[in-house]
């Protein structure tokens, strides 16, 4: 990560370091309201499945269907506890003979090595890809036109052009992802700045996946939601016919029994203070907390956009960070239906 220090990159102090911010955290949240941003997705872990089981173990593991997952495309997922909470999500993707599996890096040694622990003589092993692959975000108005400019492709939403040995990942609310060799990665960046994306830090990329719906579990939200809370089998991240798997039972009896009180919404707070774990409140709640902040970013308008955990009961009857006497959350739309 030199070479990003010496574009001016701000580290984070936590391990392992995420790239904050570029030195000016108001204009980079303004280029990508207006123009167009890149992100070094440090924030991310890659952990790399190799080996001819990869695929039936993974199927044993994940919530989504990995067999039908094909080399042109990327898939949400989710692993559990057996009581169906979520441990962590994932962007999956394919790359050669392996399978990626992107995790908030925090949490990625954690679940590497309790994947590790089922593998026993399965012909698969787990690795970290953080010391061979990166992964580069670009987002904003003009991404889709930078990222033909630069490639001469634009991928779709959920879709994976491989050129070069790099894998361009459409995302939903067109922004994409870059995964490529560490050795291309400065290359690279350098065009996608040319073509006219200016660098931003981590804030920024949040923002754009919570304007896409996009349910990353992380170190403050561990082990609280099934997946159809976090709108998981909306987005494609959970299969109800492909068998069993951690917590599939739990799942599969909140689809088919009706029970789910729980949904995420896209949300916008007038306040600064809103952060991953965080329970908001409801009037009708009798003083229980309604849910979580599942994500939180500053907003280019001022406050922050959030994706909110919380039950359905409460949207009627309005949303209130920290407490009932706290700042008033007001409903965002979602990319994608909600039923």
């Amino acid at each position: 990560m030199h070479w990003l220090a010496s574009l001016g990159a701000v580290f984070s102090e936590t391990s392992p370091a995420t790239v904050i911010s570029f030195g000016n955290p108001s204009a980079e949240l303004q280029a990508y309201a207006e123009q167009a941003v890149i992100c070094p997705l440090t924030q991310f872990g890659l952990i790399r499945f190799s080996g001819e089981e990869s695929q039936a173990f993974l199927q044993g593991q994940l919530s989504s269907d990995i067999r039908a997952l094909q080399h042109d495309q990327i898939q949400f997922s989710s692993y559990s506890t057996p009581k169906g909470r979520m441990q962590a999500s994932f962007y999956v993707v394919r790359r050669g003979d392996d399978y990626l599996l992107q995790v908030a890096s925090e949490i990625q040694p954690a679940i590497q090595k309790r994947l590790s622990m089922f593998i026993l003589r399965t012909k698969t092993k787990a690795s970290d890809a953080n010391t061979e692959l990166s992964l580069l975000g670009l987002a904003g108005k003009h991404a889709s036109a930078i990222m033909q400019q630069v490639f001469g492709q634009v991928p779709a939403a959920m879709q994976v052009i491989t050129t070069n040995n790099i894998q361009l990942i459409g995302l939903p609310n067109e922004h994409y992802q870059i995964l490529l060799e560490q050795t291309q990665a400065a290359t690279i960046w350098e065009q996608i700045v040319t073509a006219g994306a200016k660098p931003a830090g981590e804030a920024v990329w949040r923002l754009s996946e919570i304007q896409a719906g996009a349910p990353w579990i992380t170190a403050a939200t561990q082990e609280e939601f099934v997946p159809q809370m976090a709108n998981l089998e909306l987005i494609g991240g959970v299969s109800f016919t492909k068998g069993c798997y951690p917590g599939q039972e739990i799942v599969a009896r909140t689809q088919y029994l009706g029970k789910l009180k729980r949904r995420t919404y896209r949300m916008h707070v007038d306040s600064l203070s809103a952060a991953a774990g965080q329970e908001v409140y409801s009037p009708e709640m009798n003083g229980q907390p309604s849910g979580k902040i599942m994500l939180a970013a500053p907003a280019p308008q001022g406050g922050m956009e959030v994706l909110v955990v919380a039950q359905i009961s409460s949207l009627e009857h309005g949303l209130h960070l920290g407490d009932l006497n706290g700042p008033l959350l007001h409903n965002l739309a979602l990319p994608y239906a909600m039923n």
